[in-house]
C-alpha cells in the first residue's frame, strides 16, 4: 500500500505577486497536483514568479468541488502531494477548499498549511479599529431582506467585524449598516489592498455610505467597529444578593465575592463593600 500523500493549503498573494513567500514557490514546484480556483490566475502568478509548474494543474472551484474532491482524495491516498490554492489568500476562507480539507481529515490523510497574505488581517491592521477581538463574517447575503436581518443580528456584536463585499453592492451595504448598526459607528473600507490603486477610506458609517455613492471598483474588505459594551448597573443590594446566592451554594464569603467580581467585571473593593453592608456609590 502506498504511503499517503499530503494536502498542502497554500496562501497566495492578495494582489501584489511580490508578497508570495519562498515556501509557496517551493510547494508549487514540488507538487504532484495543484488544484486551483482559477487555473489561468495560477499560471499568471507562476509566470510572475518565473516558475515552470511540473505538476498537473486542475480546476477546483464551487462548481467542481464535489467531483474534484473525490478525485483529489484518491490521489492523496495514492501518495501524491496535492497543493490547493485559491485566487487570493488562504484556501477555504470564503473560498473553495473546506470540502477537500474535511474529506482529507475524514480519510485520515495529512493536511498542512503554507501561510501567507490575508485580506482579513491586512484590513484589520490598517483599519485603525480595535483588533484585540474580532470576528470574520465573510460575505453578507446578496438579497436585501436577508442582508438587513444579518446586520440586525450583528447589531450588539462587541467585536470588530470584517466583511468581504462586492464593489457594486458596497453603497447599499453601507446604507443598511449605517441604519441598523448606527450612523456614528466607525468603519474602514479597504480597496485593492497591496495593489497599485490601494485605497483605505475611514470614518463613520454615515460618511462611508455617502463616500461609496460615487461608485467603488476592485476587491473590497470592510471593517466595522463592534457595538459599545453597555455595563449593567448593579446596586449594592443586587451585589449583596449575588454574593449571598453563592454562599448559599456553599462558597465562602471570599470565594463568593471573587465569583461576583468575575461575573460583573466590577472592582473587588466595590463588591466587598456591598457584601459587607458598607455604603458605596454606583459605578
Amino acid at each position: 500500500m502506498a504511503t499517503p500523500g499530503t494536502l498542502i493549503l497554500a496562501a497566495t498573494p492578495i494582489g501584489n505577486a511580490r508578497d508570495a513567500s519562498p515556501r509557496l514557490a517551493e510547494v508549487l514546484l514540488s507538487a504532484d497536483v495543484i488544484a486551483a480556483e482559477d487555473t489561468r490566475r495560477l499560471r499568471r502568478l507562476a509566470s510572475s514568479l518565473d516558475l515552470k509548474l511540473p505538476g498537473k494543474v486542475v480546476a477546483y472551484h464551487e462548481h467542481s468541488e464535489g467531483v474534484r474532491t473525490r478525485q483529489l482524495v484518491e490521489r492523496l491516498r495514492e501518495g501524491a502531494t496535492v497543493v490547493l490554492v485559491t485566487d487570493a489568500g488562504m484556501p477555504s476562507v470564503s473560498d473553495p477548499g473546506y470540502r477537500l480539507v474535511a474529506a482529507a481529515i475524514e480519510a485520515e490523510l495529512n493536511v498542512t498549511v503554507v501561510p501567507g497574505p490575508s485580506a482579513v488581517l491586512a484590513a484589520l491592521a490598517v483599519s485603525g479599529l480595535a483588533v484585540d477581538r474580532f470576528c470574520f463574517e465573510g460575505f453578507l447575503p446578496r438579497k436585501t431582506g436577508a442582508r438587513r436581518q444579518r446586520l440586525r443580528d450583528l447589531a450588539l456584536e462587541p467585536r470588530t467585524m470584517v466583511f468581504f463585499e462586492a464593489p457594486h453592492r458596497l453603497a447599499a451595504v453601507l446604507d443598511d449598516a449605517a441604519e441598523l448598526l448606527g450612523s456614528g459607528r466607525l468603519g474602514a473600507v479597504c480597496r485593492e489592498l497591496t495593489k497599485t490603486y490601494e485605497e483605505i477610506e475611514r470614518g463613520s458609517l454615515a460618511h462611508l455610505a455617502s463616500w461609496a455613492t460615487a461608485g467603488v471598483l476592485g476587491e473590497v474588505t470592510l471593517v466595522i467597529e463592534g457595538a459599545p459594551v453597555v455595563e449593567a448597573v448593579f446596586s449594592d443590594e443586587d451585589l449583596r444578593e449575588l454574593v449571598l446566592g453563592h454562599e448559599q451554594e456553599g462558597s465562602s464569603r471570599k470565594d463568593a465575592i471573587t465569583l461576583v467580581v468575575t461575573a460583573t467585571g466590577l472592582p473587588k473593593r466595590r463588591v466587598y463593600n456591598a457584601a459587607h453592608g458598607q455604603e458605596t456609590s454606583a459605578p
